[in-house]
């Protein structure tokens, strides 16, 4: 027997009061940080960021001078250790950054036997995981509307707190307005269960002003087999109301063509604006939605 839940100690229908508490993550982000570091370890660090010689506050490596360069660029300091001139090389620092959103309303609550875990705990432990290590490969990262984009080891701790702090973000279900820079990334972890037009709204929103952007939308395995049979009581943590079915079997045809027909929906939002849509299921490892993020935004850092 297939069992479900919402994360809720209370023993009745979820509504978004019990959600609310149940999704405090003071307690449990410990366990979730230690969770993301060990996925980001996993990681082929194959994602070299932004290393290349260019204008740039930090400093790269000493290369030897060349003929022709102005005699500026030498680095005598260096140069006098032996008989050859150095030029001090550094980073190239284009306003590049990436920024997350991680989806902590009421739905994101729901897990199911078949599942690792809640949805939430699977979209944060993979948003900091990928943070980590887009910053360990020369990348920023920050959070929508709540932090600054940045280059520090402390990433995950510094997302982790922020989290924590933002009750706002438990009653919320779609990203913040905000404006990220041309060049910028946006990637979004979700269910994305929200009508349609309101998450084309968010996401025009977002690559408006030409950045560009990666959904994942995370699910757990009963939201795609809805594998039930009999009389059953389906809640919406969201909206708190209920539907009774009678039977829930022949019922789950039609939602598994609503299903599908909403994910083609979100699908057709994320190429409408060039952006990728990776689907993740909790009963996966976080490692793999992790590499294929790592994946595409290398991907389009190289064509950037």
């Amino acid at each position: 027997m297939i069992a479900t839940r919402v994360l809720d100690a209370a023993q009745r229908a979820p509504g978004r009061h019990e959600t609310e508490g149940a999704l405090s993550l003071a307690e449990r982000m410990p366990r979730l940080i230690l969770e993301s570091r060990r996925v980001s370890s996993t990681l082929a660090h194959g994602l070299h960021g932004r290393r290349r010689a260019g204008q740039g506050e930090s400093f790269w490596q000493f290369r030897p001078f060349v003929a022709g360069e102005a005699a500026a660029r030498v680095d005598w300091r260096r140069s006098a250790r032996d008989d050859k001139l150095y030029v001090r090389e550094r980073e190239w620092e284009a306003t590049h950054n990436i920024w997350f959103w991680i989806d902590r309303s009421a739905s994101m609550g729901f897990a199911s036997s078949l599942g690792q875990g809640p949805k939430v705990e699977r979209a944060l432990v993979l948003g900091l995981a990928v943070a980590d290590a887009l910053v360990e490969g020369g990348e920023r990262a920050g959070l929508l509307g709540l932090t600054r984009a940045t280059a520090s080891r402390r990433i995950v701790e510094t997302m982790a707190q922020a989290l924590v702090a933002d009750k706002a973000g438990l009653e919320q279900d779609m990203p913040p307005r905000a404006t990220p820079g041309r060049f910028d990334e946006a990637i979004l972890v979700s269910d994305f269960l929200s009508p349609l037009e309101q998450l084309r709204e968010a996401v025009g929103s977002l690559a408006g002003s030409g950045t560009r952007g990666h959904l994942v939308m995370v699910v757990d395995p009963v939201e795609e087999s809805f594998p039930f049979a009999g009389q059953a009581v389906l809640h919406d943590p969201e909206t708190k109301m209920s539907l009774d079915i009678g039977d829930a079997a022949s019922w789950g045809a039609a939602y598994r063509t609503r299903i599908a027909a909403h994910r083609d929906g979100l699908a057709e939002i994320a190429r409408a604006q060039g952006w990728t849509l990776t689907i993740h299921r909790t009963d996966r490892p976080a490692s793999e939605a992790a590499l294929r993020l790592l994946t595409l935004v290398a991907a389009a850092r190289g064509t950037g």
